[in-house]
């Protein structure tokens, strides 16, 4: 098997599904171009900011394209590449879309509140307590387990870590030119892409920064802050916009690089249903996360992004668009893993430094098809996900401090503001990087996370039931998603208490208990939703 081929059938896949699924989607929800969206109702100049589909899309894909659509499938591809490349088009098509898509509309139409405070709208406070509290956790975990990454590869390449540093103040400069000086989109967006890349011939020619590993994640700890603090304009969107050129030049150029090295598949489409990683069900539903479907899509969809959508008629490009994008993304990094034998990967786990250094070492050599100098591309490589982290890295920390703030928004007051919501979400999150160690916390985080996607789709499917619409578009894919993921941490809390890991251990047994109370009061709330439709039909 050629991964040309089944790169072309899931491209095709995809667009036929945003262009047939997602009108349906549109339809479900009734979309309505005419509606003042939060971003102009609600403009603050801080937090809500309209933004034009272009960089708003940029801004979500760079935020929601973390580690996840490369280290996933890497890591799961030990079951075989075919149940890995299955479940990234399928779960991408029908859930993961579904479910960035829902989030960021249901957001929009609940003034770009959390999805937790439509689950308090339609299933209850407590549930909304309960969510948020389970969201907020799961969310430090992503700021711990991103910071780790994020500092691992910064330390490893002084490159990496110099370009990094040079795009964040280009992209500073755009924000204040944008927003402050008036140019043009056009001609910002042309001189940020020519110095993007300036800034990484620097990168590669002449590093700067050298620091290890604590002392770069200090600086992340610090970093973290002020982008969670200061306007969305002066730094997150404008930053995530031209990373998101980055990222889509590593996309198009891996794809483009496929076209003409066509490599062949060489590992296994299939192996066992049992291996080190664990069973297949429900493992591989849980190790491959964002390339499918990730509950930190919709607390970015429902946290930052609702706050700039300009109009509704931006849901299906922005949401279900960005996800379907993710998935070509998550099948190039499954690719980079294919190509190799069982023992070859292997290798290359151990000497390139992971499934990162396994995906930079396979773009570099779909980027070699078309004349870049192969170790050229494994730099642009680890550049690219370092970008991704960072974007995911200081987005979580700002959804994190919207959580915190809701929370205590009625009952704490004094603490609901953006400094004391930043200040514990960056002290939560900091100690658990400062371990240094990811790996452990990485099972409980991506179980975490996928069943903070089914609780999504419950809040989901709670409000489309309210409006009298078709709620089968959501029910379906959360009952599927509560299954495995809660499968999965009832198989962790076990695993972590064998292993005599009671921190984690306890926190998977914490979180467990929180979605138990989401998902009871959730069916409830169901239950009585469709008892008055039912009554209101047989009037």
């Amino acid at each position: 098997m050629n991964l040309l081929t089944i790169l072309v059938v899931a491209i095709i896949i995809y667009i036929v599904a945003y262009k047939v699924y997602g009108n349906y989607l549109d339809k479900v929800a009734g979309i309505d171009e005419k509606t003042k969206t939060p971003a102009h109702a609600m403009n603050d100049g801080v937090d809500y900011v309209p933004a034009k589909a272009p960089v708003l899309l940029g801004h979500h894909f760079a935020s929601i394209a973390g580690a996840g659509p490369i280290t996933g499938p890497i890591a799961a591809i030990v079951f075989g590449w075919l149940p890995c490349f299955l479940w990234i088009v399928l779960g991408c098509v029908f859930i993961g879309g579904v479910h960035d898509y829902f989030g960021l509309i249901a957001s929009v139409r609940h003034k770009g509140k959390s999805i937790g405070e439509v689950i308090g709208s339609y299933v209850g406070k407590k549930a909304r307590t309960w969510f948020l509290l389970f969201a907020w956790l799961t969310l430090v975990l992503v700021v711990a387990v991103f910071a780790i990454l994020t500092a691992q590869g910064f330390a490893a390449n002084a490159s990496v870590a110099t370009a990094g540093f040079l795009i964040l103040l280009i992209a500073m400069g755009m924000g204040f030119a944008l927003y402050r000086a008036n140019m043009s989109l056009s001609l910002v967006t042309i001189i940020g892409v020519i110095l993007l890349f300036v800034s990484i011939w620097i990168g590669i020619a002449a590093p700067f920064l050298y620091f290890n590993q604590l002392t770069w994640t200090w600086i992340l700890i610090v970093y973290i802050f002020f982008a969670s603090t200061l306007p969305v304009w002066m730094m997150l969107q404008p930053r995530d916009y031209l990373s998101s050129f980055l990222l889509y030049a590593a996309l198009i150029g891996g794809v483009v690089g496929i076209f003409i090295v066509r490599p062949t598949l060489a590992y296994p489409s299939y192996t066992s249903f049992k291996t080190g990683v664990g069973y297949l069900f429900p493992m591989l539903f849980v190790t491959i996360a964002c390339g499918a479907v990730s509950g930190f899509h919709s607390m970015v969809a429902s946290g930052t992004t609702a706050k700039q959508l300009d109009n509704e008629k931006d849901t299906r490009l922005v949401g279900y668009g960005a996800m379907l994008i993710e998935g070509v993304l998550a099948v190039v990094s499954l690719g980079t893993a294919a190509i190799l034998t069982q023992e070859g990967m292997k290798a290359g786990l151990a000497e390139w430094g992971g499934a990162v250094g396994v995906f930079a070492h396979g773009l570099g050599k779909f980027l070699a098809g078309f004349g870049v100098p192969e170790q050229v591309g494994i730099v642009f490589g680890s550049l690219t996900i370092s970008s991704f982290l960072i974007t995911s890295l200081d987005t979580a920390t700002r959804l994190g401090r919207y959580c915190f703030e809701e929370l205590t928004a009625e009952k704490m007051p004094a603490l609901s503001n953006r400094y004391a919501g930043t200040i514990i979400t960056v002290i939560g999150g900091g100690a658990l990087a400062l371990t240094g160690q990811w790996a452990p916390i990485w099972p409980i985080f991506g179980s975490a996370n996928q069943l903070l996607a089914g609780l999504a789709l419950m809040g989901a499917t709670a409000y489309l039931a309210h409006l009298g619409r078709n709620f089968k578009v959501t029910y379906y894919p959360m009952a599927f998603m509560m299954i495995v993921t809660i499968a999965a941490l009832i198989n962790l809390v076990f695993t972590n208490f064998g292993k005599a890991n009671y921190l984690l251990g306890t926190l998977s047994v914490l979180l467990l208990i929180l979605a138990s109370f989401v998902v009871y009061n959730g069916f409830l709330a169901l239950g009585k939703i469709k008892d008055k439709i039912a009554a209101v039909k047989a009037e």
